[in-house]
């Protein structure tokens, strides 16, 4: 995959391509290329007020825009909870499956800038309509008031909704598995200062992505709640705009890497070949005497072999039937793949039992984007004598605030001390990182469930503070007694989602790394496909039971708590489950195998395992 950018010195050299014989056939030796590369000048944290300038207003448009969509479409769409709770996690999980089409549309076609360029401006969009919705009458119901039953809205107010939603889905997949791998392509990843600023710049992207979201759940969604919703949703709109300046600024200085074709294909080609050669019997030392050959100007790193997943090594088994070019490429990739290929692949699958841990990890912000805010609405929202009322929405910020608080002290404090402790340039292994977010979400649950267990508790025991509109009684417990669930998510998210998101980049494949972007998504849509099935299933089997419909509109009528246990116990046996999986993964390139290889001369080492 070739990089341009706007300045560029010409180098020449040859380079080196080979085949490697196999004992049974005659392979190319060597093959002299003279190629033409372009020098990247990367310009690392001088461009990053244009990313990270576009970031802050972008997340500030789309999440001013969504944050408070569950009380907008409650309260300007009459929607019942239920149906609105579903709506929004359909939504998000839409949105997540639809990085993995941008991914692949970004990787195979466009690149990252171009996508990127169609990404901001279709949040831009979505958000207008959005805004259209609230400020004209005919594209919402006849508002509510206080009465008990209300009329819903129409097919063609639904409709144009559903439209403005659907392209934000454009505009949000395109961005989220982009966004981040695009940043990171500013920094030289072959100098020690670019990995360190690669690094750096996991924490403060998602440090720049927590503080736009705590000021749309203070500012946003007070204005929006309290003020009006269509000065509410205006303010987005115009934060989209400046986002989109501020991106297009910036274009002339980018590092902007072009599509290389689709990397799908050579996954295929790797499955395709192991199927075919499947009753082939397997070679002695076939870090020696499996196929190999690398065409010029790749850009993934070059592999050692590994033992895992070796019933794909015969997709690389060179065979008297195999015909190979002038230069030593396969004529037919469908039925020989070269061991670099192969050992892609096998990076692929050693994280895709990682992935799977890391989406049912989700489900705790999944909740905790949703049920608090209607634990709020039925709680004390009252600060100070003065009957200000924080909106019950806003208390989300505070699973925001634990994040950002916690990214610094974790950039800052806790990756030296650990330095010293393990060696570790990152203080911890990306694996432990996210391990600690799975532990801490597990946690957020359990506190969550014994808060909820209070809230109702004090709702049909004390005193209550009056009725909340379509919901019932206000229980006298604070609405600040959410902050310590909220607080740990918070935290979870900081190990959890920091960890995923630089896991999957590092993990993956060069040229598959706005894939690694989106399948941090795509878990999370799973997740939220999961947790929409989960609410559905226990509000439909619960709701004629003895005790009870635990998710019920009514939160007092209903057990809450039990369902936050429920989760709880998912993420015990999921957190069981990462921990055997993490203990049998190998980190892409290292030397933690049982064996490592060297393909390069003669040299064979063998080395210690290294345990995660």
């Amino acid at each position: 995959m070739e990089r341009k950018s706007l300045e560029v010195e010409s180098m020449d050299h040859q380079k080196l391509s080979s085949a490697v014989y196999d004992g049974s056939v005659t392979a190319v030796d060597s093959v002299k290329e003279d190629v033409q590369e372009t020098k990247v000048v990367y310009r690392g944290w001088k461009v990053m007020p244009y990313i990270i300038g576009n970031e802050t207003f972008e997340k500030l448009g789309i999440i001013g825009t969504l944050s408070n969509l569950l009380v907008y479409l409650t309260s300007v769409f009459n929607m019942k909870s239920v149906t609105a709770a579903t709506i929004i996690t359909a939504f998000a999980g839409t949105v997540n499956f639809g990085t993995f089409v941008a991914a692949f549309l970004c990787d195979t076609y466009f690149g990252r800038y171009k996508t990127l360029t169609v990404a901001v401006l279709a949040c831009f969009l979505g958000s207008l309509a959005i805004l259209l919705t609230a400020a004209v009458p005919q594209l919402h119901p006849v508002p509510c008031g206080t009465a008990s039953s209300c009329i819903g809205p129409s097919g063609g107010q639904i409709a144009f909704l559903l439209m403005g939603l659907g392209i934000l889905v454009v505009g949000a997949g395109g961005i989220r598995p982009c966004n981040l791998a695009f940043g990171a392509d500013q920094f030289n990843p072959k100098s020690g200062s670019g990995k360190r600023g690669i690094d750096s710049f996991f924490n403060w992207y998602f440090f720049t992505f927590t503080f736009a979201q705590i000021l749309s759940l203070t500012v946003v969604v007070y204005v929006q709640s309290n003020v009006s919703w269509t000065i509410g949703l205006t303010i987005p709109v115009v934060l989209m705009f400046l986002a989109s300046v501020i991106f297009f600024a910036g274009a002339k200085l980018y590092v902007k890497i072009e599509a290389s074709g689709s990397p799908l294909a050579s996954i295929a080609h790797v499955i395709t070949a192991s199927i075919k050669k499947h009753r082939l019997e397997p070679v002695e030392q076939p870090w020696l005497n499996l196929y190999n050959y690398y065409p010029s100007k790749y850009a993934n790193a070059k592999l050692k072999y590994t033992q895992q997943f070796r019933f794909l090594d015969k997709a690389a088994i060179l065979t008297p039937e195999d015909k190979l070019e002038a230069d030593g490429k396969p004529v037919n990739p469908w039925n020989l793949c070269t061991m670099q290929q192969v050992e892609e692949v096998k990076c692929i699958m050693r994280v895709l039992p990682i992935w799977f841990a890391s989406s049912i990890y989700y489900l705790t912000m999944a909740q905790q984007m949703t049920y608090p805010v209607f634990q709020a609405l039925q709680s004390d929202r009252r600060l100070g004598s003065g009957g200000f009322m924080i909106p019950a929405a806003t208390y989300v910020v505070f699973l925001m605030t634990g994040m950002t608080l916690f990214i610094i002290f974790y950039d800052r404090v806790l990756v030296p001390t650990f330095k010293r402790i393990t060696g570790i340039e990152t203080g911890i292994t990306l694996l432990q990182r996210i391990g600690a977010g799975i532990f801490f979400a597990f946690l957020s649950l359990i506190v969550s469930g014994f808060v909820e267990e209070r809230r109702r508790t004090l709702a049909l025991t004390q005193p209550t503070l009056g009725l909340a509109p379509r919901k019932g009684e206000i229980s006298s417990m604070s609405a600040m007694w959410l902050i310590p669930q909220l607080v740990l998510a918070g935290i979870a998210d900081a190990f959890g989602a920091i960890g995923q998101m630089e896991f999957y980049y590092k993990q993956f494949p060069e040229n598959m790394r706005s894939f690694a972007g989106s399948i941090f998504y795509v878990g999370a849509g799973v997740s939220s496909y999961i947790s929409s099935f989960l609410i559905t299933t226990v509000h439909r089997m619960t709701q004629n039971s003895a005790g009870g419909n635990w998710l019920a509109e009514d939160l007092n009528k209903g057990r809450l708590d039990y369902f936050y246990f429920l989760l709880a116990g998912i993420l015990a046996v999921n957190f069981a489950y990462f921990l055997v999986m993490a203990r049998w993964y190998r980190y892409k390139g290292s030397d933690d195998e049982e064996t490592s290889y060297e393909t390069s001369g003669d040299i064979i080492k063998e080395q210690d395992k290294n345990k995660v």
